[in-house]
């Protein structure tokens, strides 16, 4: 009798551990229905105003662009493609749009492979000067790109890459290294070694165990650092404007530049020409967005 007893209470206390959620679900519950008591209007007025600020300089961008000169309409109608003609055959856009593109993918391919390499070395060896490393790298953030402009300008004039795009890949890959190491450092610390000792157990080199089973894993990671480092080189300015002087290797920011005469400023083709500027960025955030949050944010989290 006193077994049967014990077996039932042993069952109804199991029962209620295993009803019981664990303190994260209390916690994510507790954060729901916090959300669901706060009214909606605290919610959706204050991104209202947001998207309000954010939308209406896209609005008159795109309103100045396909409207016709010496229109006054607040309605893009009719519309007119005058602008986007006259920026992309009379103004060289062309060729600054191709300029962009190449200085946008070098950049992007340079900073991914260094920034795998150095942020593999970071997560995975231990060696004597890494704190300082790790240090210097966020150290690095703090210096204005402005304040480089004259060495890389000697530096790109011995070797005679002045008037060159490698200049300005180079210079771009430079100054996005070191936040991209640390990212992809965090990525990889996610990612357990007990996967590459398998591989190596297995057979596999450190590097074949690398792009067998680590680099699939990072497409996350790899993904928000390369987008980050083509948008950021895409819209650039200052580095395409000291070191490309000839029309012909000229970048979009200093193509936009060149609209804005000392006496007058042709809006229609200025709008046309930022239009025709944030399209690629659109696109990439369009269609990356969801690999950009997830990689930014398990690259800040500390494995």
């Amino acid at each position: 009798m006193s077994a049967a007893l014990a077996e039932k209470h042993t069952d109804t206390v199991q029962g209620t551990v295993r009803s019981t959620p664990p303190p994260t679900e209390h916690r994510r519950r507790g954060r729901e229905r916090a959300f669901d008591d706060v009214p909606r209007w605290q919610i959706y007025v204050p991104l209202g105003v947001y998207l309000l600020f954010t939308l209406v300089p896209f609005y008159w961008m795109v309103l100045f662009a396909v409207r016709p000169t010496g229109s006054t309409s607040l309605v893009p109608w009719p519309m007119t493609a005058e602008h986007f003609s006259k920026v992309w055959n009379e103004r060289s856009f062309a060729v600054f749009f191709q300029n962009s593109m190449i200085v946008g993918v070098c950049t992007l391919v340079a900073t991914t492979l260094v920034a795998l390499c150095g942020g593999y070395a970071l997560a995975r060896f231990d060696f004597r000067i890494k704190n300082g490393f790790m240090l210097a790298l966020l150290c690095s953030q703090f210096i204005p790109g402005a304040l480089m402009l004259v060495p890389l300008f000697e530096i790109f004039k011995n070797l005679q890459m002045i008037n060159s795009l490698g200049s300005v890949v180079i210079a771009e890959t430079v100054f996005q290294l070191p936040l991209s190491i640390i990212l992809i450092s965090g990525f990889i610390k996610n990612v357990p070694v007990s996967l590459e000792e398998a591989a190596w157990v297995d057979g596999c080199s450190r590097f074949r165990a690398f792009c067998a089973v680590v680099l699939p894993l990072l497409r996350p990671g790899l993904i928000a650092v390369g987008s980050f480092a083509f948008v950021h080189s895409w819209n650039h300015f200052l580095f395409a404007l000291m070191f490309l002087s000839e029309q012909d290797k000229q970048t979009i920011p200093v193509g936009l530049n060149t609209l804005i005469g000392a006496d007058s400023v042709d809006l229609g083709a200025l709008a046309a020409g930022g239009v025709i500027a944030a399209i690629p960025v659109v696109i990439v955030f369009a269609f990356i967005q969801k690999w950009l949050i997830t990689g930014f944010s398990a690259g800040a989290v500390k494995g």
